[in-house]
């Protein structure tokens, strides 16, 4: 049963069906094409062909900022052009229409943020909604950053997907529904088969590794609640006066950056050693990889260890 109910209910069936089938996840579309289909239910009862007046009918009410904007506009974009290359008439809203505003700057944390960070996350009270959760971010933090994984990697993590006794973790929950293998370090699996002992406690039958009460994985603003709790302790304090604003996907930017710092000073050739960073990351393309040698500190990106030919030549041209 379609969960559309606008007369473009079966195109937008037939456009989730297409999009999975390249790879992606249906999560990162359904909310906008869902938001559509309501307002042209309600406005365009009648309608099945996508025309610059429904699509611009519908962005114009939008309001959010710009970089959230720009989401909306891609998707509706991708649609028109699914329906074009099917042979539909179709509106395909300008590429320009609605740029990305360049998006967020990676923060990478000094060492001594990063330890003023865990320690504020060591510290975080229990929450009234989820009395766990001071509990459970300590480790969930830990393991997306020695792991590189991406936040929901971490938090959607199942447990019968983690092996403590080899240390591996199979990551199923990805960005194109590529899994991968990952090894954890010893001192990380150490520190999460002491949380076992706890999680089994604390989950009662949860077949997430994180738990939250509810019996799923955790929201992604309840992490983050957590995760800004803390940054705003270790912010505050007289040794640390941070006050910029960073996310937990800031964490897998530390990650891949440390382990290109560790590579320049153990003399590798980096041009040898990314692709394995791109396998253990899950990138799908090595450019995405190489996009970190371009937020290395300027003493480091000097170094004859990186040949700026072949990075450029990954990195997608970008107008000014």
């Amino acid at each position: 049963m379609s969960r559309f109910t606008s007369g473009f209910s079966a195109k937008l069936d037939a456009y989730l069906e297409y999009y999975e089938a390249r790879g992606y996840k249906e999560a990162s579309h359904i909310g906008y094409l869902l938001k559509f289909d309501r307002h042209c239910a309600e406005h365009f009862p009648e309608q099945d062909t996508l025309t610059p007046e429904t699509v611009h009918h519908w962005l114009d009410g939008i309001k959010t900022t710009a970089n959230a904007f720009a989401y909306y506009a891609t998707v509706i974009r991708q649609f028109g052009i699914y329906l074009c290359a099917i042979d539909e008439t179709a509106y395909v809203l300008p590429e320009k229409f609605a740029p990305n505003q360049g998006g967020f700057t990676p923060y990478i944390f000094t060492d001594d943020e990063l330890a003023a960070l865990f320690r504020a996350i060591d510290a975080l009270p229990p929450f009234k909604d989820e009395p766990h959760l001071n509990e459970i971010v300590p480790v969930m933090f830990r393991l997306i950053y020695t792991c590189g994984l991406r936040p929901n990697e971490g938090r959607e993590l199942l447990t019968e997907n983690i092996d403590l006794k080899a240390g591996n973790i199979l990551i199923t929950s990805t960005k194109r529904n590529k899994e991968r293998l990952i090894v954890m370090s010893d001192d990380m699996r150490r520190y999460t088969r002491k949380y076992e002992t706890r999680r089994t406690i604390i989950g009662k039958g949860n077949p997430y590794f994180f738990p939250a009460a509810d019996g799923g994985a955790f929201t992604n603003s309840q992490i983050y609640k957590a995760f800004n709790k803390a940054w705003v302790q270790a912010s505050c304090s007289k040794h640390n006066p941070v006050h910029r604003r960073v996310r937990i996907y800031d964490l897998r930017h530390r990650f891949a950056s440390a382990c290109l710092n560790r590579w320049l000073d153990n003399g590798e050739d980096l041009n040898n050693m990314l692709p394995y960073l791109r396998a253990y990351m899950g990138h799908a393309k090595l450019s995405e990889t190489a996009y970190y040698i371009h937020i290395l500190p300027e003493n480091l990106v000097k170094t004859n260890a990186i040949n700026w030919d072949v990075f450029n030549s990954m990195m997608p041209e970008v107008d000014e």
